[in-house]
C-alpha cells in the first residue's frame, strides 16, 4: 500500500483521510445512536447545537479540494489534492453512505445527533457530493489541466493527438493492452455481468450490421495498467480513451456503435461475527471474500452518455436514478497521483529530510546514539515527520532487538508498510529468544490482508501474537521494551498518537513519547497484560484507556476547569483532534465556555460542536489546518490553575473512539515536554496563523492573509523552518 493510498484513508477511515468511520464491525451500536449519558447533561442546552457528522466530513473533503484549487500550492501538490479528493470521497460512499443504507433499509437508523432524520442526511448528501463532484471535475478540467499544458505537462484526450502519437499508442494497445480485455456481452444466453467496486469500465453498444440489431456489453479497464498511459514524458491520455478507439478488434463482424464509460461504487463495509474469539482470523477471511459483492451505492457516468445506455446500467445495477452522478470525464482521477509523482521538483513542496530529535543525535561518532541510555537520563517527546521516525521509534526496537540486556519486547500494531523494518525488528528479536509479544488489531479497515500477512508472519517466527479483544478494536500505539540492567530490571515505553509505519510517518503529523518513566511504564506494562491474557485493569494510575476512562476522564478535567475560573484561577482548554463528534464531550465544553472559560478546537475533519453561538460557545474557537503534512496528532490541554496538565494519545472524540476501542491518552509528566507542545498550540492558535475557521453554522472560512493582504504563517513551514534550524 503506497503512502498515498494511506493518506487518503486517514482521511475516512480517521481520513485527510485510515481508521473507521462505521459502527464496530459486529454492528452492535448503531452510527446514529447518541450515547444516554448525555441526556442528563442537556438541561437548558438547545436542540439544534450539534452540527451533523456526515455534512461537517463533506466540507472537510471540500477543504482538500480548496486545495487543489489554491493557486499559491505548487502545481504537483495540487494534483495530488484532486487525487485524494477522489479517494476521499469514494470511501465515504462506501462505508458511510453505504451503511446509512444499509440501516436505513433494516428499519434501524434513527434520527442524527444533529436532528436529521436518515432519509434527510441521506438527501443532502446526495445533494453537497455531486456539487462537490462538479466543482472537483471543473477544476480539473478548467484549472489543473491549463496549469499543467503551460508547465508542458499535457493531459489529453484522444482527439487531442496528432496521428503519430496515435499509433503509436494503437501498438501499445495491440501489443499490451489487447490481450488483457475480456468482452462480456449481455443477451438471453450472458446475463449481466457483475460490476466490481471502484473499476473503471466501458458500456459499449454494437449493432450486427446484417439483422440490425444492436446489442450491448462491457469492457472493463485493467486496473494493472497505469491510469494515464505515457505518449511520452509529459504527454498523457486515459488509459479508457486508447480502448475506446480500438474496440473493433474486440467485436469483430460488429459496428461499435457508442462507447462510455462507468464506474460503480459499492458497499464495503466489512461485518465480522466476534462471537468465537478462536475463529476470528478466518471469519474476517470470508468477510473479506465477501465485501467485494457489497450492494452498488453509486454509479458515475460521464455527461455524454447516452439515455437508453444509462437506463440499462441503472435497471441491471437495482440502482434508482438518484443513485447516479453525471460530471465531465475522465472518471476516477484517483489516478493523478502518477502525475504528482513525474520528476518535476520545482513544480512540488521543497525536498525536506526529517532531521534526527537533539536527544537522541550522535555525538562526535558516526554510530548511532544509545537510546536507551538518553531515555534513562529524560523523557523524548518526538514530533513526526518534523522529528525522523527511523532515527527514534524504529531505531529504538532496532537496538531492543540487537541488545543481549533486553528480556521482551511488547507492541501493538493497527497499520504498518509493506516493507516494514518494525515487522524485521520484531522477528530479529524473536529469533534471538526475546519474548516478543504483538498485538495485531487484524480489522483494521481496509488493511485486514495486509494485518493477517503479519500476523502469520511474526507467528512463523516465534512471537506470540494477538488479535487484540473480542468486540474492540486495538487502536493504542504503544511499544514497551523491558531490559536488564545492573540496577535491576528497567522498562523503556513508546506512546504515540501515529502507527507504527515508517512511510506514513514522513507525511503524517504525529507525536510520540519515549520514557522509561515507572509511573507510566508500569501502566503500558498492566495494558499489555490485559490485553494478551485474562487480567482486567480498568483503572491505570497515570493512563486514560479507553473504553473505560478516557470520557470520564476527559470530562473531568473539563469540569474542573471550569471550578478553576469561577474562583479567579488560570483556565484554559485547548484540544487538537481528527475529529470532535462526541456529544458527551461536546457537552462539557458547551458547559465550560458558558462558565467562561476559553476553549479552542484544532480539528482536521470532523467537527460536530457549533462554536461562536450567543450563551451556548460564545467562549470556543474551532480551526482547522490541511497542508502538506497530515494533522493526525491528539492533544488535550488543561491550563489547570498554572500547573498544565497535558495528554497526548490515540483517541479521538468519537464514539467509536471512545466506546469500542482501545485508546490510550498519557499524560506528559516532564516540564520540558509540556512546554513543547505548548509552544506548538501557541502557533496553531496565533492570529497571525493561516487556518480555515469554522462557523456557527458550519462552513469554514479560510483566512490566508492579514487585513493588509500580507501572507499569514504557516505552520507546517514554520515547523519545517524550525527543524533545520535546529539541525543547523
Amino acid at each position: 500500500m503506497s503512502p498515498e493510498t494511506s493518506l487518503l484513508r486517514e482521511s475516512l477511515t480517521d481520513p485527510l483521510t485510515h481508521e473507521d468511520v462505521t459502527a464496530s464491525t459486529v454492528g452492535a451500536v448503531d452510527v446514529f445512536d447518541v450515547d444516554p449519558a448525555y441526556d442528563a447533561t442537556l438541561g437548558e442546552l438547545p436542540d439544534d447545537r450539534f452540527l451533523d457528522r456526515e455534512v461537517s466530513w463533506l466540507r472537510f473533503n471540500q477543504r482538500v479540494l480548496e486545495l487543489a484549487e489554491d493557486e499559491s500550492v505548487p502545481l504537483l501538490e495540487r494534483v495530488r489534492f484532486a487525487a485524494i479528493f477522489a479517494s476521499n470521497l469514494d470511501e465515504f460512499f462506501m462505508v458511510r453512505v453505504a451503511g446509512l443504507k444499509r440501516r436505513i433499509a433494516a428499519g434501524l437508523a434513527v434520527p442524527s445527533a444533529s436532528g436529521l432524520q436518515p432519509r434527510e442526511v441521506l438527501d443532502l448528501i446526495w445533494q453537497r457530493t455531486t456539487e462537490l463532484m462538479q466543482r472537483h471535475a471543473s477544476c480539473f478540467r478548467d484549472k489543473i489541466i491549463p496549469a499543467l499544458a503551460e508547465q508542458q505537462i499535457q493531459l489529453q484526450r484522444w482527439s487531442d493527438l496528432d496521428k503519430e502519437q496515435q499509433r503509436k499508442l494503437k501498438k501499445l494497445f495491440k501489443e499490451r493492452v489487447f490481450p488483457v480485455l475480456t468482452p462480456l456481452a449481455v443477451d438471453p444466453a450472458h446475463p449481466f455481468p457483475y460490476i466490481s467496486g471502484l473499476s473503471l469500465n466501458l458500456a459499449v453498444l454494437v449493432r450486427n450490421p446484417k439483422t440490425g440489431k444492436e446489442h450491448f456489453a462491457r469492457v472493463k479497464v485493467p486496473p494493472k495498467f497505469d491510469r494515464f498511459i505515457a505518449v511520452d514524458e509529459q504527454r498523457f491520455v486515459p488509459l479508457e480513451d486508447v480502448i475506446a478507439e480500438h474496440l473493433k478488434p474486440l467485436f469483430p463482424g460488429m459496428q461499435v456503435v457508442t462507447v462510455h464509460t462507468f464506474r460503480v461504487t459499492r458497499n464495503e463495509d466489512l461485518e465480522v461475527e466476534e462471537d468465537d474469539a478462536e475463529n476470528l482470523l478466518h471469519a474476517l477471511e470470508k468477510g473479506l471474500q465477501r465485501r467485494r459483492f457489497g450492494p452498488p451505492v453509486r454509479l458515475e457516468v460521464e455527461e455524454s452518455i447516452d439515455a437508453h445506455v444509462l437506463d440499462l446500467l441503472v435497471t441491471e445495477l437495482g440502482m434508482s436514478a438518484s443513485e447516479v452522478v453525471s460530471v465531465p470525464g475522465p472518471l476516477d482521477l484517483r489516478g493523478l497521483h502518477d502525475i504528482a509523482d513525474l520528476d518535476r521538483a520545482e513544480l512540488k513542496y521543497p525536498a525536506f529530510l526529517p532531521s534526527t530529535h537533539a536527544l537522541l543525535a550522535e555525538v562526535e561518532s558516526a554510530s548511532p546514539v544509545d537510546i536507551f541510555g538518553a531515555v534513562r537520563e529524560r523523557d523524548v517527546l518526538l514530533h513526526h515527520p518534523y522529528d525522523s521516525f527511523s532515527t527514534s521509534v524504529q531505531r529504538l526496537l532496532e537496538q531492543a532487538a540487537a541488545d543481549p540486556h533486553v528480556l521482551a519486547i511488547k507492541q501493538t500494531l493497527y497499520r504498518t508498510s509493506g516493507d516494514s523494518p518494525i515487522i524485521e525488528a520484531l522477528i530479529d528479536a524473536a529469533e534471538a529468544g526475546k519474548e516478543v509479544l504483538v498485538i495485531v488489531e487484524i480489522k483494521a479497515r481496509f488493511d485486514e490482508r495486509a494485518n493477517i500477512k503479519w500476523a502469520r508472519k511474526l507467528e512463523q517466527s516465534g512471537c506470540h501474537v494477538v488479535y487484540g479483544l473480542v468486540g474492540l478494536k486495538t487502536h493504542c500505539k504503544l511499544a514497551l521494551v523491558v531490559r536488564d540492567e545492573p540496577d535491576g530490571i528497567r522498562r523503556y515505553a513508546h506512546l504515540g498518537t501515529g502507527n507504527y509505519n515508517p512511510k506514513t510517518a514522513r507525511l503524517y503529523e504525529d507525536l510520540g513519547l519515549l520514557t522509561a518513566d515507572p509511573n507510566l511504564t508500569d501502566d503500558v506494562a498492566h495494558l499489555f497484560n490485559n490485553l494478551s491474557g485474562y487480567a482486567r485493569h480498568p483503572s491505570y494510575e497515570h493512563l486514560l484507556v479507553a473504553p473505560h476512562t478516557v470520557r470520564d476522564g476527559l470530562v473531568e478535567r473539563i469540569r474542573r476547569e471550569v471550578t478553576h475560573h469561577e474562583v479567579g484561577r488560570p483556565a484554559r482548554i485547548r484540544i487538537k483532534a481528527n475529529s470532535v463528534v462526541d456529544e458527551v464531550v461536546i457537552d462539557a465544553l458547551y458547559d465550560a465556555s458558558r462558565a467562561g472559560v476559553p476553549v479552542q478546537l484544532l480539528t482536521r475533519g470532523i467537527c460536530a460542536l457549533r462554536p461562536g453561538v450567543p450563551g451556548l460557545s460564545e467562549m470556543v474557537e474551532v480551526r482547522s489546518i490541511l497542508g502538506r503534512f497530515l494533522e493526525h496528532s491528539r492533544v488535550f490541554w488543561f491550563e489547570n490553575a498554572g500547573d498544565p496538565e497535558v495528554l497526548i494519545g490515540s483517541a479521538d472524540l468519537m464514539h467509536r473512539n471512545l466506546d469500542r476501542r482501545v485508546e490510550v491518552l498519557t499524560p506528559l509528566l516532564a516540564q520540558a515536554t509540556k512546554d513543547e507542545v505548548g509552544r506548538m498550540l501557541d502557533v496553531s492558535f496565533a492570529e497571525g496563523t493561516s487556518a480555515w475557521h469554522l462557523q456557527s453554522d458550519g462552513t469554514w472560512q479560510r483566512r490566508t492573509t492579514d487585513d493588509g493582504g500580507q501572507p499569514l504563517l504557516d505552520l507546517q513551514e514554520w515547523l519545517i523552518q524550525q527543524s533545520r534550524r535546529r539541525k543547523a
